[in-house]
Order: C-alpha cells, then structure tokens, then sequence
C-alpha cells in the first residue's frame, strides 16, 4: 500500500515531513508536502470562488506559512490536511475581507452624523443588558459564545482547540444563544 491509497500512512508521512521541516529545515520534506498540497489548496480556493492567481498566490502563501510556522503544528489536535487547509480557509477569509473594504473614493467625507440621543441610549442599555445576559451563562456556554462570536472562530475550530466534540460545540453554543434570545426579550 501507498501513501497516495492510504490516508494513514499518507498522514504518518507528512507528520515526519513536517518535524523534518521543524527540526532541520528539510527542503525535500517542504518539497514533498508542496508538490501534494499547493494544487489542492489552490483548486480549494478556486471552488471558494477566488481568481485563479489570486488562488495561485494564495496557495504560495499558505505553503510558505507551512515553511515558516512548522514548529506550530501538533499532530495530536489535527492531521496536517487538516492544519494546512485551516490555514487555506483563513487566508480564504482575509482575501474575501480585503475585497470588501471599499475604496477611498467611496468613503464618506467629514465626520459621521451623531446618532440621536434616545438611539444611544437605547444601544447603551441592549449593550448593557447583554453583558448581564452573558454572565448568567454557564462557564462553558460562555466561553464557546466568546470565541465564536467575539474570537470569530469556527465550530470546527473550537472543537480542535478544546478537544470538545462538534456535536457538543454546536449544542453548547445552541442553548447559549437560546438563553440570550429569552433574555434579551
């Protein structure tokens, strides 16, 4: 059997590649993961609607942050797919971020409108009334709810960094926002 037929064994290489990279720096390693994942990535990106050059670069990028960030990656939180397709969707998401930033020409000019007064202080109050709302939440609804929405963080992602099930992260966070709907009315 393969690398390229056995998933298992394809992983158990590129974890070696990947200490190789980590310890010594290894250009054959590098070459082996880049020559496997930059197509992959770059098609990936390509199906997430970017330009073929845009997704090029991009994929250069991704593997240059594999390169550099090497010592970051822990085989015991995801498989190196994995890792690098992370790393994929999030420059995925900063690209599609910077292609929504408009240009200076289509910025207002001159100082924005102050908001009534009433508006504001009815915004103060919502603000206030949910930060009271979040703090009656259980420890663990809590903090899945601050790293989703306030640490904009995936499901999935949550569930690498805390070990959870996602089946667990998606109920937690579930029950949360229930709880925060009935209590903001």
């Amino acid at each position: 059997m393969t690398p390229d037929n056995d998933p298992a064994l394809a992983n158990a290489q590129w974890i070696e590649d990947m200490a190789l990279i980590r310890d010594h720096q290894d250009r054959a390693a590098f070459a082996r993961l880049f020559a496997h994942f930059a197509p992959r990535v770059k098609g990936f990106l390509i199906k997430g609607g970017a330009d073929p050059q845009v997704a090029e670069d991009c994929a250069q990028d991704v593997m240059v942050t594999l390169w550099r960030k090497a010592h970051q990656y822990d085989p015991s939180r995801a498989s190196v797919s994995t890792w690098v397709f992370t790393i994929a969707r999030n420059r995925r998401i900063d690209l599609a971020r910077r292609e929504k930033r408009p240009e200076p020409e289509d910025l207002g000019w001159g100082p924005e409108p102050d908001a009534a007064q009433d508006e504001s202080v009815a915004l103060q109050q919502e603000t206030d009334q949910l930060g009271k709302a979040l703090k009656e939440l259980p420890a663990k609804q809590r903090d899945l709810i601050e790293r989703a929405y306030f640490g904009e963080l995936s499901h999935k992602e949550i569930a690498d960094a805390t070990g959870l099930p996602l089946g667990t992260i998606k109920s937690r966070i579930r029950l949360a926002l229930d709880k925060l709907r009935h209590a903001m009315g």
